[in-house]
């Protein structure tokens, strides 16, 4: 079976192209989601030295003691703050993966409607210029996603801000991964990222440290893919699936164990989600003889707390 072919897009097509470069651009990423379910994104204008220095932070955070880490612990469902090596497990799994993680949300003014639904950010004093190169680096991914979903929505004939309306102020969350370097206290069955499903609408994932990030084709076969400088891997989740009633569907994928050099690995997915009160409904046009509508409408909110249920982020 041939290889699938990923496909290569530059922003600056839609963002700064004609009419004709513009629905090109949509075409071409609506295709490969519905391929292969990601693409690989460049003219992103993400300033490469704000990647860097997220990195870098996020390496000095990783390597204080666990104690002082659990200072930071999140609150329910791991939404904010620290989350300890092994608390997270795919669906359908009980061995936890092989990873600890950091989770940065939304910001809003004092005052802001949806300032409640959001738990407040946990900033560690112990690197105090992280809050800043954080927020920029959110803010930055956020308008990425925003140019995403706009390029969607022109390709399914729906109005520009059909989907990006759903990201405004939204519980988007900028995730920074450890993945250690393995050692025999190990479970022997677990691997970095058992393969699952992100929860969202889209996830940008900017050039990781190391390999590992293995996709599942639509033909069912694994296949490796890495960001490399200056690219941002784009997938499809499944709140996207369900809108689109599986028109386009969630990308299955994992982060496999070294085979080769036994190092840490270190990732900043950021996952785009709705706000929480926001209904994913089926979208009508993706509805028809061959492909009934298969899921109920349901808040992105109370999706989101379902699926924490099934990884063990939130206990019943």
């Amino acid at each position: 079976m041939s290889t699938p072919y990923i496909r290569t897009l530059n922003l600056k097509d839609f963002t700064y192209g004609n009419s004709t470069q513009r629905v090109k651009f949509a075409e071409e990423f609506t295709a490969g989601l519905k391929e292969t379910g990601f693409i690989i994104l460049e003219g992103h204008g993400v300033d490469p030295n704000l990647i860097d220095k997220n990195y870098e932070m996020w390496k000095q955070y990783f390597d204080l003691d666990v104690e002082t880490k659990n200072t930071h612990l999140s609150g329910a469902g791991g939404a904010r703050g620290y989350t300890g090596f092994g608390k997270e497990h795919a669906k359908n799994r009980t061995v936890g993966d092989l990873k600890e993680f950091f989770h940065v949300g939304q910001e809003l003014p004092v005052g802001h409607p949806l300032n409640d639904d959001y738990p407040a950010n946990v900033w560690p004093a112990e690197l105090p210029e992280l809050r800043k190169n954080a927020l920029n680096f959110y803010r930055e991914l956020e308008r990425v996603a925003r140019n995403m979903l706009e390029a969607l929505a022109l390709n399914m004939d729906l109005r520009p801000d059909f989907f990006s309306d759903m990201i405004k102020d939204g519980n988007s969350v900028l995730r920074a991964i450890h993945y250690p370097a393995l050692d025999d206290s190990m479970d022997p069955n677990a691997i970095r990222a058992a393969e699952h499903e992100d929860i969202n609408l889209i996830t940008l994932l900017v050039e990781s440290t190391a390999s590992g990030l293995e996709l599942l084709t639509r033909e069912g076969e694994w296949m490796p893919v890495k960001a490399e400088k200056g690219q941002i891997i784009v997938d499809a989740g499944d709140m996207l699936a369900r809108i689109t009633n599986e028109v386009i569907s969630a990308t299955t994928h994992r982060v496999v164990n070294p085979a080769g050099e036994n190092t840490s690995r270190y990732s900043m997915p950021f996952f785009v989600h709705p706000y929480s009160s926001c209904l994913l409904e089926t979208i009508p046009s993706c509805v028809s003889e061959d492909n009934p509508e298969k899921y109920p409408a349901i808040t992105a909110g109370d999706f989101l707390y379902q699926r924490l249920v099934e990884i063990g982020l939130i206990k019943k």
